[in-house]
């Protein structure tokens, strides 16, 4: 049985890390921009990660590229078509406005791509997209306004939450609290990231002064056991990346990964790929790599449809999707 096979919902992805060299290359040459290789095989190399610093810098080599409304378009609906091979029938995909902006892109050409992207990929692949833009933690009170501007007004373009991006160390999460204050009563969830670089009290910031929703990785919580017991009662949806912790050391091995210990005490997670070519992952090895840790798929996408902040429309179909697919027949491998 091919671990495609079966239906996968995604709730972590950063669409611009999403894009693979031989994309990027094509998008690069159609905006003028000169790269370090000229080859997809040469950017291949490029992207073998080598630590955090590395990755950044390759993110913004890639960032850099994007430039226009139908790049931003492209890099959604192509993720779908990818995603949707692996079996994924939900999305949320994560971007970084203010990054863009400050490069001198409009807000409004930024949000139109994507989410003109995120239509398309429904028609095109057959794959449900929301909308989680960040908000970068560096951000100025100006650009913190024109953010949540802007997130808030593509409501009904698709846009479903706000989360806290980059810096997580530099920036803790009681900064924001009035920034995620408006979003709420603006009709956004709150998806920060939090538990990756920070320990628990970053995740306990994060649920108590920013209400999320859903923690964005959160996974650091298995160093607080009460911690784990209070999300389990919540019913909080960590969005684990199991290779993404690894590369970038949050976890020395697969092996040391805390999912277990995690769905053993009631935590609900999902599976995701955080940037995929970066990582060298995709849906169907994130899902490998916890099932070779004895866990459980069904498992991943019921807390998916837990997590996912959709529409009760949306979410009952994604659920209907779950009763149909026989999942008994996995366990013949």
């Amino acid at each position: 049985m091919r671990l495609m096979s079966y239906p996968k919902i995604e709730l972590h992805v950063h669409l611009e890390g999403t894009l693979r060299p031989d994309t990027l290359l094509a998008i690069a040459r159609r905006n003028n921009v000169a790269l370090p290789a000229n080859t997809p095989e040469g950017l291949a190399q490029l992207f073998r990660f080598t630590d955090l610093a590395h990755f950044i810098e390759v993110w913004l080599m890639v960032t850099a590229c994007l430039r226009t409304a139908d790049d931003f378009r492209q890099i959604t609906v192509d993720y779908a078509g990818e995603a949707a091979e692996h079996g994924a029938v939900y999305l949320e995909g994560i971007f970084a406005p203010l990054q863009l902006v400050r490069r001198g892109i409009a807000w409004e050409e930024i949000y139109e791509g994507f989410c003109d992207g995120a239509q398309e990929a429904r028609e095109a692949h057959g794959v449900e997209v929301r909308l989680t833009p960040d908000l970068t933690r560096n951000a100025t009170p100006e650009e913190i306004d024109a953010s949540l501007e802007h997130a808030i007004a593509h409501r009904d373009r698709g846009v479903v939450a706000l989360g806290l991006g980059a810096f997580e160390l530099e920036y803790p999460p009681h900064l924001y609290v009035e920034p995620f204050r408006r979003a709420r009563e603006g009709g956004l969830g709150s998806v920060p990231h939090a538990g990756e670089l920070g320990g628990p009290d970053a995740i306990r910031d994060a649920l108590d002064l920013l209400h999320a929703d859903r923690l964005r990785h959160g996974i650091r919580a298995i160093e607080d056991p009460a911690l784990v017991e209070e999300l389990a009662t919540r019913g909080t949806v960590l969005d684990v990346c199991p290779s993404s912790n690894v590369r970038v050391g949050v976890v020395p091995s697969l092996a040391e990964h805390p999912l277990p210990q995690l769905v053993a005490a009631g935590v609900r997670c999902s599976l995701s790929t955080d940037d995929p070519p970066m990582f060298d992952t995709d849906l169907t090895t994130e899902y490998a790599a916890a099932c070779s840790l004895g866990l459980d798929p069904r498992g991943f996408y019921e807390a998916g449809i837990a997590g996912a902040l959709c529409d009760e429309r949306t979410r009952n179909g994604l659920v209907a999707i779950g009763e149909a697919y026989d999942w008994s027949q996995l366990g013949a491998g």
